[in-house]
């Protein structure tokens, strides 16, 4: 693998010259891995991912809408963020090597900053100030200085600073996460179905798509990354022909 393909995900594809199409896609666990990954995504990222200028349908439309509704309208402890850039888990999927380029919002650093309510007490005393009792405000945080203390329904303004813990070593990905076994390679058809590779797989899918003239199938080694893993996902709601359409670009999703 050339230096420019480095910590891209190889899928090896079948294709035929004559028909210009891709017959299907030779992938190890690494590419279905991260196509099952599609599934689990919120659809607020969804949209963020391709862009909500370029979605094809309303949802973009939906996604604008949040965007410019202002704060007045929307419930007091609501963080339009929430919405919009939703938190993805990535417990599950410690050896799919990107989201390809798209970072979840887990990972935490130094300049994270957190907020709470100036009314918070800090000693064990609990005061009553006319008809407002303070004694709750002390157990309450936000990320938003717009949110609003349940306790005493003043905004939670006064800032406090993420500390980081020590550092930990790099956990090593163990056998059995993602979503495939990595026992076997796998066929990825053109409309993103996917089955274990077989050589009896293989013949009956020349069969239904009457490949006569054999000299005429090559095979053609792709990399995907950020850019592609885009395109890809973009691509999955606008046609049945996803390989095709991406890799020897004849059709444009």
């Amino acid at each position: 693998m050339s230096e420019a393909n480095s910590g891209k995900i190889s899928l090896k594809l079948l294709v035929d010259r004559n028909a210009k199409r891709v017959i299907f896609g030779e992938a190890g666990k690494e590419f279905v891995d991260f196509l099952f990954h599609f599934l689990s995504l919120p659809v607020g990222t969804v949209v963020k991912l391709l862009s909500k200028d370029k979605m094809v349908g309303s949802l973009g439309k939906l996604y604008e809408s949040i965007e410019a509704m202002h704060a007045n309208y929307m419930e007091p402890n609501l963080n339009k963020e929430h919405v919009l850039n939703p938190k993805v888990s990535s417990s599950s999927l410690a050896n799919t090597p990107f989201l390809l380029g798209y970072q979840t919002n887990d990972k935490v650093d130094g300049s994270k900053v957190s907020y709470r309510c100036p009314n918070a007490c800090n000693c064990q005393c609990c005061y009553f100030d006319g008809s407002i009792s303070y004694s709750n405000c002390k157990i309450y945080v936000c990320d938003d200085p717009e949110a609003i203390c349940p306790s005493c329904q003043g905004h939670m303004s006064t800032k406090l600073t993420y500390v980081n813990g020590p550092r930990k070593k790099a956990v090593k990905v163990e056998q059995g996460s993602g979503y495939v076994r990595g026992l076997v390679n796998y066929m990825v058809m053109d409309n993103l179905i996917v089955r274990p590779m077989s050589t009896i797989s293989s013949i009956i899918l020349l069969n239904t798509f009457k490949v006569k003239d054999l000299s005429a199938l090559e095979s053609k080694e792709v990399f995907i990354g950020k850019e592609e893993a885009v395109e890809m996902l973009k691509a999955s709601f606008v046609t049945d022909k996803v390989l095709t359409s991406l890799f020897l670009g004849n059709q444009k999703p």
